[in-house]
C-alpha cells in the first residue's frame, strides 16, 4: 500500500510534494513591479515586527526608497500551520504590508487545492486547504481537514470584541453529527474538540459524561490534566451533579478552580477558598465571584471579604494584587453587560474603577493601596475622559462625578502610595514599564528597595531590579552586600536572562558594588565569575569591570565589544567605564564611537541612547519602543547642545519612531492628552528647524 504522501516507490520522482512544498513553489513565483513576497522565515523572523524588518532591510538592499507592499509568513505562523513532515494542520497566516488591495491581488486564489481568505485591511490573510461540506454543512468525518475547518467555524465566538465570549447554538444536524462521534469505544485525542464544542453549549448528555469520566480516568490515571478536554468534562460532571465530582476535583487539585467558578455552591466555595489560601493565585478570580453570587452580595463586598480572609491567614501581597485585579474585571464586565459598551469604552470605565476603588472604604486599606498603584497612572486618562469636549460621560456616569472622583484620589494619593512599590513577581515587561518612575529616587523609594533586597522571598528578577536601582544612583551600601552573602549566594549563581529588561542579572551588579565599596567578598566574587563553571555566566562576566574600573579592564572590554561577538551589554560597560575613568559624560564617550571600524552601528546606537543618564543606565538589548524611559533618552540626546548633528540625529529618529508619536494606544501605560499634545509638538518644532537649516544650507551653495 502506498504512503498517503508519495506515489509509487518505485518512481520516486513522481512522489507527490508535501503540502509545505506545494505552497513554497507556488509562494516563490509571486511578486510583480508593486508587490514582493518575503522568503519562507526561518526562526529568526519570529513576528510581525521581524517580518516588516525583514521587508524594509531587503528594500533597502535593493536600494528603493519608494513604498512598497509585501507579503510574508513568520515562524509562529510557520509553527502552528504546518507539522514536521510539512503537512498543514492549520490555517497559514499570511501577513503583509502597504496597500492592502495590492497585498489581496498578489496572492490571488492561493495554490491548487488550497484557497485564500481575506482577513480585510487590519488583518492577515489565512491560507488553508480547500475542502468539502454536504447539503447540510457537514464535513466528511474521515476529512481531516474538513473537520478541523467545521469545529473551527463553530469555535468562533459570536463576538470576539466581548469580555466573555458567546457560540451560536448549533443546528439539529450539526448536534447530531457530533453527538455520532461520541459513540463507544472513544478514543480522547481524537474526540476531545468535539466535547469541547459540546459544552460550550452545556450538550454533553448524562450518558456522555458517564462514558467519558470512565474512559478519561482509566486512560489518565495519575494525570487527568492532560487531557485537553478535561475542563469541558468537569464542567458536565458539576452541571449533572455526577457522584464521582467531587473526587474527581481533588485529583485534579487547584487547577479545577476555574471551572468550579462557573457552577457557584457552597462546596465549590470551600473547595476553591481552601485552594487560594494554601497560596494557589489562580483561585482567586473564582473564589470571589462565587463569593458575590451566594452571598448576593455587590462585588466590592465580596471583595472586602475575600481580602478579610487573606490576611487573616498572613497571605502574600501578590494574592491581594491578584483578587484586585478579579475585582476590576468582575466590575467592568458587569458595566459592559448592562450598557452594551464597547471596548475602548470599556477600558475607560477599567481606569475610573481603579481611581474609584482606591478611596472606596468598603475595602480594606491594603486593597485601596493596591488599587491606587494601579489608579496612579490612569487618573490622567480619566480626567481627559471627563473633559473631552463634545463626548458624553461613560454610561451611569457624568463628568462631575469622574472629576470628583479623581479630586478624591489625589488628595489620598501621598497617604497611599508612600512607601510602596510595585509587584516584584510580575512579568519583566510590567516592571519595566515602570522603570522611568525611578531616575530619581526619594528616601521612601531607596527605604523601599533596601527592604526588598534584605527580604529572603525576593526572587532573582526583583533583586535584579532593587539592586540595580540602589546601585545606579550610588545609594547602595555595605547592607546590600551583607544582605545577600553570603546566605543568598545559592540564589545569586542561578542563571536568569534579562533580555527584555533595563537591569542586570543581579550578581553582576552585586560584584560592582562590592568592587566598588572594597568590601572583602569582592576577590571572592570575581574567582567565581573566573571559574569553567557554571558556563551561563561566561557572556555576563565582562559586565562586572565597570566595579572598580582601571586601563586593564577597559582594554579587555574594547577588545570583546570590536570582535564582533554577541554583545550584551559589553559595550555600554566600556563607555560607562570609559567615562568614569576620564571623568566626562558618558553621552560624550558614546558620540566619539560613531562611525569606529569594528563597531555594530545598531548595538552603538542603542548604547548612545542608553547612557543618556548615567545614574540610571538603560541596560535593555534593543531600544524599545514602548517604554517612556527610551522616549526621556530620545529627546535628551536630540536636544543635548553638546553632541555632534549625527548623534543628535540618532536621537530624533528613535524619538519619531516611538509608539507615543506611532501608535500610542500601544503604549503602556497609555499617555495623557497632554502627554502626546507635548511629544507632537516637540516632533513639529524640530521638523521646522530642520526644514530652516535646510533652506540655509540650500541658500548658501
Amino acid at each position: 500500500m502506498n504512503s498517503p504522501d508519495s506515489t509509487p516507490r518505485g518512481n520516486p520522482r513522481a512522489r507527490r510534494p508535501t503540502d509545505l512544498a506545494a505552497v513554497t513553489d507556488w509562494w516563490q513565483r509571486l511578486g510583480g513591479d508593486e508587490f514582493f513576497v518575503l522568503p519562507p522565515p526561518r526562526r529568526d523572523r519570529y513576528t510581525q515586527s521581524d517580518g516588516h524588518e525583514d521587508a524594509a532591510e531587503l528594500l533597502a538592499h535593493r536600494g528603493s526608497a519608494a513604498p512598497a507592499s509585501f507579503a510574508y509568513w513568520h515562524w509562529q505562523s510557520h509553527e502552528r500551520a504546518f507539522d514536521s513532515r510539512g503537512r498543514l494542520r492549520g490555517e497559514l497566516l499570511v501577513h503583509w504590508g502597504g496597500d492592502h488591495t495590492v497585498v489581496a491581488a498578489g496572492l490571488g486564489d492561493g495554490p491548487d487545492g488550497f484557497r485564500i481568505v481575506d482577513g480585510g485591511p487590519r488583518g492577515a490573510f489565512a491560507l488553508d486547504r480547500v475542502t468539502h461540506r454536504d447539503d447540510a454543512g457537514l464535513p466528511e468525518p474521515a476529512d481531516p481537514d474538513g473537520v478541523r475547518q467545521f469545529l473551527d467555524a463553530l469555535d468562533e465566538p459570536v463576538d470576539r470584541g466581548a469580555r466573555a465570549f458567546r457560540y451560536r447554538p448549533l443546528s439539529p444536524a450539526e448536534s447530531e453529527w457530533l453527538h455520532e462521534r461520541l459513540r463507544d469505544p472513544l478514543d480522547l485525542s481524537a474526540v476531545a474538540r468535539y466535547v469541547v464544542c459540546l459544552e460550550r453549549r452545556e450538550g454533553l448528555t448524562r450518558a456522555e459524561t458517564d462514558l467519558l469520566l470512565r474512559v478519561w480516568r482509566a486512560e489518565y490515571a495519575g494525570r487527568l490534566a492532560e487531557w485537553s478536554a478535561w475542563r469541558a468534562l468537569l464542567h458536565a460532571l458539576l452541571r449533572h451533579d455526577h457522584h464521582e465530582v467531587w473526587e474527581v476535583t481533588a485529583l485534579l487539585g487547584p487547577e479545577a478552580s476555574s471551572v468550579l467558578g462557573r457552577r457557584p455552591s457552597e462546596r465549590s466555595l470551600a473547595v476553591v477558598r481552601e485552594f487560594a489560601l494554601a497560596g494557589d493565585r489562580g483561585s482567586l478570580p473564582p473564589w470571589l465571584a462565587m463569593q458575590r453570587a451566594l452571598d448576593a452580595a455587590d462585588l466590592a463586598r465580596a471583595a472586602a471579604v475575600v481580602a478579610a480572609e487573606l490576611t487573616a491567614h498572613d497571605a502574600p501581597e501578590t494574592s491581594l494584587r491578584t483578587l484586585y485585579g478579579a475585582l476590576i474585571e468582575g466590575v467592568t464586565d458587569d458595566w459592559c453587560r448592562e450598557t452594551g459598551a464597547d471596548h475602548d469604552a470599556a477600558r475607560t470605565y477599567a481606569r475610573l474603577a481603579a481611581v474609584r476603588f482606591s478611596t472606596d472604604e468598603r475595602l480594606p486599606r491594603a486593597l485601596r493601596v493596591v488599587a491606587a498603584q494601579a489608579a496612579r497612572d490612569q487618573v490622567g486618562l480619566v480626567r481627559d475622559a471627563a473633559n473631552r469636549p463634545g463626548v458624553p460621560a461613560l454610561v451611569g456616569t457624568d463628568t462631575a462625578g469622574m472629576l470628583s472622583a479623581v479630586n478624591r484620589f489625589e488628595s489620598a494619593r501621598d497617604g497611599l502610595l508612600t512607601g510602596t512599590g510595585p509587584d516584584l513577581t510580575a512579568y519583566e515587561g510590567a516592571l519595566g514599564d515602570v522603570w522611568h518612575r525611578y531616575r530619581i529616587l526619594t528616601d521612601d523609594d531607596v527605604r523601599w528597595l533596601r527592604e526588598r533586597v534584605a527580604d529572603p522571598e525576593t526572587g532573582l528578577q526583583g533583586l535584579g531590579f532593587c539592586l540595580e536601582l540602589l546601585h545606579a544612583h550610588g545609594v547602595a551600601a555595605y547592607s546590600e552586600v551583607e544582605a545577600l552573602l553570603p546566605r543568598r549566594l545559592k540564589d545569586l549563581t542561578r542563571p536568569y536572562r534579562t533580555t527584555y529588561t533595563e537591569w542586570r542579572h543581579p550578581l553582576v551588579t552585586l560584584t560592582c558594588l562590592a568592587l566598588d565599596l572594597g568590601h572583602p567578598a569582592a576577590e571572592r566574587l570575581v574567582a567565581w565569575w573566573h571559574r569553567p563553571r557554571p558556563v551561563w555566566k561566561d557572556e555576563l562576566r565582562l559586565l562586572t569591570h565597570l566595579g572598580a574600573p582601571d586601563e586593564a579592564k577597559a582594554a579587555e572590554l574594547w577588545d570583546f565589544a570590536t570582535s564582533r561577538a554577541d554583545d550584551v551589554g559589553q559595550l555600554m560597560t566600556w563607555v560607562l567605564l570609559r567615562a568614569r575613568l576620564d571623568g566626562e559624560h558618558p553621552l560624550l564617550v558614546a558620540d566619539r564611537l560613531l562611525g569606529t571600524p569594528g563597531l555594530r552601528d545598531h548595538v552603538l546606537h542603542r548604547v548612545l541612547l542608553a547612557v543618556a543618564d548615567p545614574a540610571q543606565p538603560l541596560w535593555h538589548y534593543a531600544i524599545d519602543p514602548r517604554s517612556r524611559g527610551w522616549w526621556q533618552r530620545a529627546v535628551e540626546v536630540a536636544d543635548h547642545p553638546r553632541l555632534s548633528p549625527r548623534a543628535r540625529a540618532l536621537g530624533l529618529r528613535t524619538a519619531r519612531e516611538h509608539l507615543l508619536i506611532r501608535h500610542p494606544d500601544q503604549l503602556s501605560p497609555s499617555p495623557t492628552g497632554a502627554e502626546r499634545e507635548t511629544a507632537l509638538a516637540w516632533i513639529e518644532h524640530h521638523a521646522v528647524a530642520g526644514t530652516e537649516v535646510a533652506v540655509r544650507r540650500a541658500g548658501q551653495m
